[in-house]
């Protein structure tokens, strides 16, 4: 839609900077009050400026007020439709229109209904200019309903329990709003566990006795009408289980119990949403409320997250203990997936809520007012966004534009009106109507064709007044149609004031950014369009600024004496400043102590409470300085020392005799306090001006007793002087300023550094470095760059530039020299004449090859190159040198030629020859020679071929393999030297065996054929390990040697020696020995590691492992002997390591990493002892023993006798120890009957069988005779008058325990 404006705009681009310009004023003007002669003669079409809003509810106890207010010249007229037809209110006796307005006033008090006047509403406004009109306006009453009538059942549920309350409110006009009290009409507490959800509900997440009540009242509030509604009210009882008896619960219906849920803890469910997943739609600007209420014991609390982003950190807020999300100002980012998570103790559950975000229409740029003058273009553009994408439609005067009558010079495209050479008959008022499902918007806006001569509203006369060094603003307030232009003057003659010194605003304003004494003047203001002018003239007065000149001090005074505060003010001469005092900041007290003078407060018999900052402030009509002092107040002293102190800043600065360049400062000296002021004033001032900030300089005045200076200045600079004294206690505090500003002068110097370099074949790039701030003199700085040919007789070519340090001059030709020069210039003048300075144009690549190339071989190593020089022209460009490329085509069968590596020699200046140093020997070489100019390398020469001769001798050959090893041969083969440097005559293989103890054995030489890789050695001696020396020879010499080992096969009928694997090869390569095929077999806590190993035998190797991923160095295991596997112990179960191996010594190495995992722990590790072999094993052989012991006790028993203890039992009866009697079934004497039955102290097997250590000793009170079946060395038992328990049956898996020795000797006591 734009494309097809954007021909249009260029077109009345020329118009449209004062057309946006004008209308900008336009608005301004018609939105305040103009003077009474422009209301009266100027046209307007209408405009609303009231309106009720669409959605009205109104209170039907009410009389209905429908506003409708608009402006316009003539006075609009205004009428109304209802439900789309005209309503004529002249029928309607009820219904009056307010006088001069269009508000409609429907008077329902005395006999009418509001729901009779239900409708919508929509009224115009209407002049000769046009007709606007207001939105659809939704006219109902508010309706209150009361609750129906319901009979509700009382509760009783257990504590513990979930519960909702449903409130479920009549529907009214506005929605009700929701809270529940008690009969009391006290609120209900909430919490995280008692919440109101957004239905209005009361929802309990578990119930607990207190909530108990048979008040749970819902009220809904309507406030439309000030009415609130009542729901019955609901009887809740929470009782606990305990509490109900089987006969109870019996007798409960299921009416009577809400719920059948346990009352037990339990994880979360949702009370609200259902399910797992729910969907939202809301409306862009809106509140967002999202709400979880979960149920659970204990109460479960509620999170919030967005699982596809953020919460907007300032819009997002949580309500009712966190169950309620709330967005404002929604928009469509804010549409996604919500999830709400609700946790307690026993469980965690998620709901998620996929949030959509549609849109009414909203303004992306409202339709505009527009004034134009006849013959002007102009546009009207509606452009609104919505969701989904709104429905533009245009209306004119409220017709819809398809209807209304035809104006040729109106073009509609879309959401743009196009207006083109508008009459005064194109006045209209335009509605632009954008509409989707969710609503609507209308936008008025008119065009009002005028054409009005300039009008200047701004007073004659008028008298500004502005204090120097300030900005003054003079002003010009302007009408007219077309859009007048404004222009500036000074007196009566001279020429308009330029914007480089003045700034001239689009509403006519002239500012003057720092006005001077010689500001001062009449300025005249002049208005023209094609109609006419206007003009009018202002007076400007610059005044001196207000200072106080002798500031008041610190003061440390005695209570009961007198203090005095210094306040001499100096002003302008035509203005009267008033002085008054503070303290604090407030005003003085009303006390007789304190007396102000003229330039002087007293204050007497100081107290205590008189201790404070005292504030002198010199007001003027145009402005205001204050200056502060302390005043602390202390015990009177019998002697007070005299008070020693950096001397008073001097004071009443003057700057006098002001030339250009130059200013004499001058000041009164301040109080010493009693310490004589050295002979030095440091002097400072400063620029703010510049771009690079503030620079301050200081310099001391030599003498003490001169009160001025003469001040040296630079142009266009805003001075600020300060004057500092200075005694032997240092310099004085709070310098008294002084500021001035330079005026502006030519430059003094041009920029430096000038250089003329291309950057193109056909260009000059002219480059200086700038002025900077200070150099520049004045306003404006700009550089006058001039060039021309340095060898032709063209005149200079100049362009004058701002705010750049480069120029590029275009279509020059190839590397031609130019003379250059650049002036620096601003508002004030030039600078002087500039040095000039030669430069050349851009470079091209040169055009010729060197020719006549010839190389002469100097050995097989070096070879010297010669060329002719190309001519100078053809270089076109700073010749840099020349550049040879050279390279060898030496075994270019087995490369891709496009991949030779050229080598690059580079000879400065203009050389003609050089030399190209290590080359290679006998080899075979191409080269060609290129000249290099600053843009790069001309074409090269043809290539020239040469050869190196044979050179030193060859490189060891490359590689040196044994395979195929028998019993009696080895097969070698190699690769020639990478480096033959000459024609290999032959290759020598020298070899010798190696015995059991490494000593060599005697050395065979063999000569090969040059042209052989491939040589098998025969009849030598199985099982034997030999060294091999290899290496090549040209007519230079022998080469170097390659040497290898190797082992032949062993005899099947032999024995290995101890040194030889049996039935293979070793290749022992003096490099790249290697680990591989590392792998690992893991378990819970340890780890096999097995590596393959292919180098020298009689290595030593360890390996390294630690934690994946971890920092930590390194832990290092060593491997005894030459093993090829290590078994790693004491792992992490489920832990990730990574492993390597490596060997020990000066030709150490390592494998590549591996990464493993120890399996998990496994609970079932803690095996059952009882089920393993070797217990069962052991506890067979215990039993065994003990059978072995009784049998043994057994026999000792019926030999008969008396063991010692029954002597003292009969010496020293025991009341407690009855002898049992025969028909018992024990022994007369002493029964050990219940020996066998050891104290019970409970079980002491863990219910998984497996057995403690302790309980594994074999005792003898298991099976012995005695309670605690311990011995002394006469045979007497230790227990013996130990109490005695019946032995109590074994339960499950139980075992008796037999007390220690320890234990007999407590029980003895």
């Amino acid at each position: 839609m734009q494309l097809e404006i954007m021909p249009k705009k260029k077109r009345l681009s020329a118009g449209r900077v004062p057309l946006i310009l004008f209308l900008c004023q336009m608005i301004s003007a018609l939105d305040v009050p103009l003077d009474s002669k422009l209301l009266e003669d100027l046209v307007q079409p209408p405009t609303i400026t009231q309106q009720s809003p669409k959605d009205y509810i109104v209170d039907p106890r009410e009389n209905i007020v429908i506003q409708c207010e608009a402006k316009g010249k003539p006075p609009p007229s205004f009428s109304w439709t209802r439900n789309g037809t005209h309503f004529d209110i002249d029928k309607d006796p009820l219904v009056t229109m307010k006088a001069g307005s269009g508000t409609l006033i429907i008077n329902i008090m005395g006999e009418g209904k509001a729901e009779t006047y239900e409708g919508v509403y929509q009224c115009t406004a209407r002049n000769e200019r046009g007709a606007a009109i207001s939105n659809n306006i939704v006219v109902r009453p508010s309706r209150s309903p009361l609750w129906t009538k319901e009979k509700l059942e009382p509760i009783t549920l257990r504590s513990g329990q979930s519960l909702v309350l449903p409130c479920r409110p009549p529907i009214g006009l506005p929605p009700a709003i929701i809270f529940w009290m008690d009969n009391s009409f006290q609120r209900l507490p909430q919490s995280e566990r008692v919440s109101q959800g957004l239905n209005g509900d009361l929802y309990f997440s578990n119930v607990l006795p207190e909530d108990s009540r048979e008040d749970y009242i819902c009220y809904a509030r309507f406030n439309h009408t000030q009415t609130i509604q009542q729901k019955q009210p609901i009887s809740v009882k929470v009782v606990l289980v305990d509490e109900l008896n089987d006969t109870i619960a019996a007798n409960l219906s299921d009416t009577e119990v809400y719920g059948a849920k346990s009352s037990r803890e339990r994880p979360p469910t949702f009370l609200t949403p259902q399910g797992n997943a729910s969907n939202k739609e809301e409306l862009r600007g809106n509140v967002l409320s999202l709400e979880c209420i979960a149920e659970g014991l204990p109460t479960p609390i509620i999170y919030w997250i967005k699982e596809d982003g953020t919460l907007p950190i300032n819009r997002t807020f949580y309500r009712n203990f966190q169950k309620t999300l709330q967005i404002t100002q929604v928009s469509e980012a804010d549409s996604g997936k919500y999830q709400c998570i609700a946790k307690n103790a026993l469980g965690v559950i998620h709901h998620t809520i996929s949030v959509t975000v549609k849109a009414a229409p909203y303004w992306i740029m409202a339709p505009q007012n527009l004034v134009l003058s006849p013959g002007e273009d102009g546009a009207l553009i509606c452009r609104a966004s919505g969701n989904p994408k709104p429905r533009i439609s245009w209306l004119s005067n409220g017709v819809p534009i398809e209807i209304a009558p035809d104006d040729p010079s109106r073009k509609i495209n879309g959401d743009t009106i196009i207006f083109s050479s508008v009459q005064e008959r194109s006045s209209a008022v335009y509605q632009c109507n954008a509409s989707n499902e969710y609503g609507y918007l209308l936008g008025n806006a008119f065009v009002n064709v005028l054409a009005e001569p300039p009008r200047i509203l701004t007073s004659e006369n008028t008298l500004y007044q502005v204090i120097a060094n300030r900005p003054a603003l003079l002003d010009c307030a302007f009408f007219g149609s077309p859009l007048p232009t404004i222009e500036w003057f000074k007196g009566t003659k001279g020429s308009a004031l330029r914007e480089d010194t003045y700034v001239l605003h689009e509403n006519g304003t002239l500012e003057i950014p720092v006005a001077q004494k010689d500001s001062t003047g009449t300025y005249t203001c002049v208005a023209r369009n094609t109609l006419g002018m206007a003009r009018n003239e202002v007076h400007l007065e610059i005044k001196d600024p207000t200072r106080i000149i002798k500031q008041p001090e610190y003061a440390v005074v005695q209570r009961g004496r007198t203090v005095s505060f210094d306040c001499q003010v100096k002003h302008d001469h035509t203005l009267i400043p008033t002085v008054i005092w503070l303290k604090d900041n407030g005003e003085l007290p009303s006390d007789g102590r304190f007396t102000v003078d003229k330039d002087q407060l007293v204050v007497a018999d100081v107290s205590d409470s008189d201790g404070g900052t005292y504030t002198c402030v010199a007001n003027t009509t145009l402005d205001d300085v204050s200056a502060s002092a302390v005043l602390s107040v202390v015990a009177p002293t019998p002697t007070p020392a005299p008070i020693y102190d950096v001397p008073n800043p001097p004071f009443d600065l003057e700057l006098t005799d002001q030339l250009d360049k130059s200013v004499q400062l001058s000041w009164t000296p301040g109080d010493a306090n009693n310490s004589p002021i050295t002979n030095s004033f440091y002097l400072g001032y400063n620029d703010s001006i510049r771009d690079q900030g503030i620079a301050t300089h200081s310099f001391i005045h030599p003498s003490s007793s001169d009160t001025n200076v003469q001040l040296k200045l630079s142009p266009y600079v805003n001075y600020s002087f300060r004057v500092m004294a200075e005694n032997s206690l240092g310099r004085s505090f709070r310098p008294t300023r002084l500021t001035v500003f330079a005026k502006a002068a030519e430059p003094d110097k041009n920029p430096m550094t000038v250089e003329g370099l291309g950057s193109e074949p056909d260009n000059l790039v002219i480059t200086w470095q700038p002025l900077n701030g200070f150099e520049s003199n004045g306003p404006g700085l700009q550089y006058k760059v001039s060039w021309r040919q340095k060898d032709g007789d063209d005149e200079w070519t100049s362009v004058v530039v701002a705010n750049v340090s480069k120029y590029i001059v275009s279509g020059t030709p190839t590397f031609v020299p130019y003379l250059i020069k650049v002036q620096a210039l601003n508002d004030v003048g030039f600078a002087p004449e500039p040095a000039v300075v030669m430069g050349h144009s851009g470079e091209d690549l040169p055009m010729v090859a060197p020719g006549n190339v010839h190389v002469t071989v100097v050995n097989s190593t070096l070879a010297e190159v010669h060329w002719d020089p190309v001519p100078p022209k053809s270089v076109r460009g700073h010749l840099q040198g020349y550049r040879i490329y050279y390279w060898t085509d030496q075994n270019s069968s087995k490369r891709n030629r496009r991949h030779i590596e050229k080598k690059i020699l580079t000879f400065q200046g203009s050389k003609t020859h050089g030399m190209l140093p290590g080359l290679e020997p006998f080899s075979h070489y191409t080269l060609n020679v290129r000249v290099v100019n600053g843009k790069g390398e001309g074409p090269a020469s043809p290539d020239r071929v040469f050869h190196t001769p044979e050179g030193e001798v060859p490189s060891a050959p490359s590689s040196l393999k044994i395979v195929n090893p028998t019993l009696d041969s080895l097969t070698l083969e190699w690769d020639p030297p990478s480096h033959p440097n000459g024609i290999l005559t032959e290759y020598t293989l020298k070899y010798q065996p190696i015995n059991s103890t490494h000593e060599l054995g005697p050395l065979v030489d063999l000569k090969i054929p040059a042209n052989k890789t491939r040589w098998t050695l025969k009849n030598l001696n199985f099982s034997t390990r030999y060294k091999f020396y290899f290496y090549a020879q040209t007519s230079a010499g022998s080469g170097s040697q390659i040497t290898e080992e190797a082992v032949t096969t062993v005899d099947e009928a032999g024995i290995l020696p101890p040194d030889v694997g049996a039935g293979k090869v070793y290749l022992f390569q003096a490099v790249n020995p290697r680990i591989s095929k590392l792998t690992v077999a893991a378990a819970e806590t340890y780890a096999n590691i097995s590596w393959e190993y292919e180098g020298p035998e009689h290595v030593n190797f360890y390996v390294e492992y630690g934690v994946a991923g971890s920092k930590e160095e390194w832990r290092k295991e060593i491997v005894n002997g030459s093993r090829s596997f290590f078994g790693l112990k004491g792992l992490m179960p489920g832990t990730a390591y990574k492993v390597r191996v490596g060997a020990e010594g000066d030709s150490g190495f390592v494998s590549s990493e591996d990464v493993f995992e120890t399996g998990p722990a496994m609970a079932s590790r803690q095996v059952d002892i009882a089920t393993q072999g070797w217990f069962i094993g052991l506890m067979c052989a215990v039993a065994l023993l003990i059978l072995i012991l009784l049998i043994v006790c057994f026999i000792r028993r019926n030999k008969g006798g008396k063991y010692p203890v029954k002597e003292k039992e009969d010496a020293h009866p025991d009341p407690e120890i009855q002898p049992m009697k025969e028909d018992d079934g024990t022994f007369g004497e002493y029964s050990d009957a219940e020996d066998h039955k050891p104290l019970k102290k409970g079980s002491r097997t863990p219910s998984d069988r497996t057995v403690k250590k302790e309980d594994s000793d074999d005792s003898l009170v298991d099976y012995g005779e005695g309670v605690n079946g311990q011995f002394n060395e006469d045979g007497s038992f230790i227990g013996q008058y130990s109490g005695k328990k019946e032995k109590e049956p074994a339960e499950g898996n139980e075992s008796s325990e037999a007390p220690s020795p320890v234990n007999a000797m407590n029980s003895f006591v």
